[in-house]
């Protein structure tokens, strides 16, 4: 007979320290993130493998990186960007994205980053980094489950079963707690760590749609020579282009969508309920 998880909040510090000591010893935590949820666990190969078959996902797919908001410039590899692109003007785009609110860069991963955590593009080894913006209360449970696990980045993933398990077009990310607890009832050390109000998370983040984050890449801008440097939206989520394009105007660079972000991603929807 299944036991239902019982629902921890992100508010509560009690509930912070015991997903944190929870995720240390090998649980799979699905945490509050931004206006949505994400799924966190240790970033070993095992543990990343684990996930990815419990999603439905191939065992091998490579995963996604998070941290505390201080740390995300850590996990990329600044020397290697193009020298057409200033780190100055990255890294301030940076800190506006993620002051708005969830976000993902990808860029040169930092040299200690493992090879289940990085991908090669176009020759370079990259990193994707998803954060729930400087203003999100799970910033305090990842600095708690860094500290626990003796780390100091841990494995993201989308909180959602895959459509490779579906049959799906498309599985988007959830944002109602209990929808994800039912979805991964399978697994024994599941841990919820909630938003407390729903709505409220929600309503935080009026520019953001409770979807997987828009991802930009910047380890290789566009084109040779062209000026203002061109960095790529690799995935069209949360947030719409036009925002990222008025962000990063100010600071002399340009945003355009990339081959595959041509279709925003959809918000997930349930049967009675309103976004």
């Amino acid at each position: 007979m299944h036991v239902p998880t019982p629902t921890r909040y992100i508010d509560h510090p009690a509930d912070v320290a015991f997903a944190a000591r929870a995720l240390a010893g090998g649980a799979v935590v699905v945490a509050a993130f931004g206006n949505f949820y994400a799924i966190v666990s240790r970033p070993d190969a095992e543990t990343v493998r684990r996930v990815n078959l419990a999603k439905g996902r191939p065992a091998d797919q490579v995963g996604s990186v998070t941290a505390v908001a201080e740390r995300i410039p850590s996990m990329f590899d600044w020397s290697r960007i193009s020298p057409r692109l200033p780190e100055r003007r990255v890294r301030q785009l940076m800190d506006s994205l993620y002051g708005a609110g969830p976000f993902g860069f990808r860029g040169p991963a930092a040299e200690r980053l493992p090879a289940h955590l990085t991908r090669y593009d176009r020759g370079v080894r990259t990193a994707q980094v998803i954060a729930p913006g400087m203003g999100c209360l799970s910033n305090g449970f990842f600095a708690h489950a860094t500290a626990e696990a003796g780390v100091d980045h841990l494995y993201i993933t989308s909180a959602n079963r895959s459509r490779h398990l579906t049959g799906a077009d498309e599985e988007p990310a959830h944002w109602k707690a209990d929808a994800i607890t039912a979805d991964f009832a399978h697994l024994p050390d599941l841990v919820v760590l909630a938003h407390r109000d729903e709505a409220a998370a929600r309503a935080a983040y009026p520019r953001h749609l409770p979807t997987s984050v828009t991802l930009l890449s910047f380890h290789l801008p566009e084109g040779e020579w062209e000026e203002p440097p061109v960095l790529i939206v690799d995935r069209h989520g949360s947030l719409h282009v036009d925002d990222v394009r008025r962000a990063a105007a100010p600071l002399g660079l340009q945003v355009r969508l990339g081959a595959g972000a041509g279709r925003r991603l959809r918000v997930r929807g349930y049967a009675g309920a309103l976004v």
